[in-house]
C-alpha cells in the first residue's frame, strides 16, 4: 500500500504540517507524524534518487512485507531484516534452503508470513536472471520514468494517487519475469520510496531538496 494512504494520520491531516523543535519548524508531509523514527525516514531517505541495485532489491522486498500492513511496522523491523536476510545480497537470498525458510519464519523479528518470505527467495532468483539479462537492476527499474525522476505537485494527500500508468507497468513486467508481491499498489510505493516520483507534498521543505537531486547519495 501507498506509504500515503497507510498512516493512520492521514484520516485528519491531508496537508504539510509544521513540527516545534525540529530546525526551523518546516513543513513536512503529513504522514510521519510525529514518530522520531517515521520523520528521520522522510527527512533523509524517502524519496530521494536510488541507485544501487542491492539497495533496490531490499526496498522492492521490504514493499512487499508490508502489504496489509503499516510502513512504520516495516520501517522498525528493517535493521533485523537486513540480519536476517544477509543484508539482502540477492545471490545469498537466492541460496536460501526450506530448512532457511523455517528458520526465518520461526523470527518474530520479521513479519512471519509464508508467502512473503519465500517470496523474497523467488525475487532473488528473479532479479539474478533479470541482471544476467539486463545487466543493472538500477537501469532496468528507472527505464520505467523514462531515467528521470517525475516530479509531482501535490498540494494535498488527496491527490496522491494508490498506482500510475507507470507503476503498472513496472508490475506487469516483474510479475512477467518471476516476482512477487509487485502489484501496482505495491510498485507505487516502491517508486515512491526509491525517488521514481518525488511525491513530497509542494509544500514539504524536502519536495525542492528532492527534486535538486539527480542521484541519491543511499
Amino acid at each position: 500500500m501507498s506509504l500515503y494512504l497507510s498512516s493512520n494520520i492521514h484520516n485528519k491531516i491531508l496537508g504539510p504540517v509544521l513540527l516545534p523543535g525540529y530546525p526551523g519548524s518546516m513543513r513536512r508531509c503529513p504522514w510521519p507524524g510525529s514518530d522520531p523514527l517515521y520523520l528521520h525516514y522522510h527527512d533523509t531517505e524517502w524519496g530521494l534518487p536510488l541507485h544501487d541495485d542491492v539497495k533496490l532489491f531490499e526496498l522492492l522486498n521490504l514493499e512487499g512485507a508490508q502489504a496489509g500492513l503499516s510502513w512504520i511496522t516495516i520501517l522498525r523491523k528493517r535493521e533485523h531484516y537486513r540480519l536476517v536476510f544477509d543484508s539482502f545480497v540477492p545471490q545469498a537470498v537466492a541460496a536460501y534452503t526450506r530448512r532457511k525458510i523455517e528458520v526465518l519464519l520461526l523470527d518474530p523479528g520479521i513479519v512471519r508470513n509464508r508467502a512473503k518470505v519465500e517470496g523474497a527467495v523467488t525475487n532473488a532468483r528473479a532479479y539474478l536472471k533479470l541482471v544476467q539479462e539486463v545487466g543493472s537492476f538500477d537501469s532496468y527499474l528507472w527505464e520505467f520514468v523514462g531515467g528521470n525522476p517525475i516530479q509531482n505537485r501535490w498540494t494535498s494527500m488527496k491527490e496522491v494517487p494508490a498506482r500510475t500508468a507507470e507503476s503498472t507497468a513496472m508490475s506487469k513486467d516483474l510479475r512477467k519475469r518471476g516476482f512477487t508481491f509487485v502489484g501496482p499498489t505495491i510498485c507505487y510505493a516502491f517508486m515512491q520510496a526509491s525517488g521514481l516520483v518525488n511525491d513530497h507534498l509542494v509544500d514539504c521543505y524536502r519536495h525542492t531538496e528532492v527534486a535538486n537531486q539527480k542521484r541519491g547519495h543511499r
